[in-house]
Formats: structure tokens, C-alpha cells, sequence
């Protein structure tokens, strides 16, 4: 089915939130392109989020659809934009996430570093891959909203 086909499909709400995550993947994309990764972290942590506040399953089902939608018509949406991009979202929505960077517990042979990123909401993995996926990687940096807490 063309696209625009399936867009008119869309629920009003499921349109919004699509053209919505485009914009914040589009932002995102910038900021890493032009390396202001510092500048893109202190905006979406400058985004004011209550502390505490669960997130709904269905709103994390909800961004998570929508980014990965959004994201195939980004080239160089890679997961670290996809995934600062979901938490933004969510904290526009008044929700505290977590993206995490990982590395491969065994990288193979000739690949060298591939480090990928992960959007959490508490345990749960909102982007970035299935929990088989996640279990293989191994934690190196965590980029929380302010007061969250840090990953042990």
C-alpha cells in the first residue's frame, strides 16, 4: 500500500503523533550532525518532568510506534537518534526515561566497537531492541532525565 495511502488511514491522534515524533527526530538529527550532542542533552533534560511519574504502557507503545515509524524517512536515523528522540517525546508528555549506551558483550570478530542505544523506562525497553538483544550488551552510559536515578 503507498504511504500516502496508509497515512489517510491513520487515526487523527496516530497522525499527530507520527508528525510529531518526524519533527523531534528531524531536531535530533541536526544537533548529532552538527556534533552538539552537550546542546541536544541539555535541551531535552531542560524539559520539565515530574519525578516518579510511571508511564502508561500504551503511551510507551504509542512513541515507540511512532519513532519507528518516523524514523525510516530519516536517513541516518540511527538508534541513538531514534532513542534521544523517544525521550523527548516522552518528557513533552511529562514521563522520565532513560537512554542507555551499550556495547556488545562479544563484538564480532572484525566489527570492533558497536555501541547502540536504548530508550528505558525503568526496566522496561521502549526502543532500541528485544530484551534477548539487551541481555547480550553490556551497560556503559546512561543519560537520565534530572532526579532520575542512576542505573546501579
Amino acid at each position: 500500500m503507498p504511504a500516502l495511502a496508509r497515512l489517510r488511514r491513520l487515526s487523527g491522534r496516530d497522525a499527530v503523533l507520527l508528525g510529531e515524533a518526524l519533527a523531534a527526530i528531524l531536531r535530533v538529527r541536526v544537533y548529532l550532525l552538527r556534533r552538539r550532542h552537550h546542546a541536544l542533552r541539555r535541551m531535552i533534560e531542560g524539559v520539565p518532568v515530574p519525578h516518579g511519574r510511571a508511564v502508561p504502557n500504551s503511551e510507551l507503545a504509542a512513541v515507540a510506534w511512532s519513532v519507528r515509524n518516523a524514523a525510516r524517512l530519516v536517513p541516518g536515523a540511527t538508534c541513538l537518534t531514534q532513542a534521544s528522540a523517544g525521550q523527548l517525546l516522552l518528557a513533552q508528555r511529562g514521563y522520565a526515561t532513560t537512554v542507555r549506551l551499550s556495547v556488545p558483550v562479544r563484538a564480532g570478530a572484525g566489527k570492533g566497537l558497536a555501541p547502540h542505544a536504548w530508550l528505558m523506562a525503568g526496566d522496561t525497553i521502549v526502543l532500541g531492541g528485544t530484551p534477548a538483544e539487551y541481555a547480550g550488551h553490556r551497560p556503559l552510559h546512561d543519560f537520565d532525565m534530572p532526579g532520575i536515578e542512576a542505573w546501579p
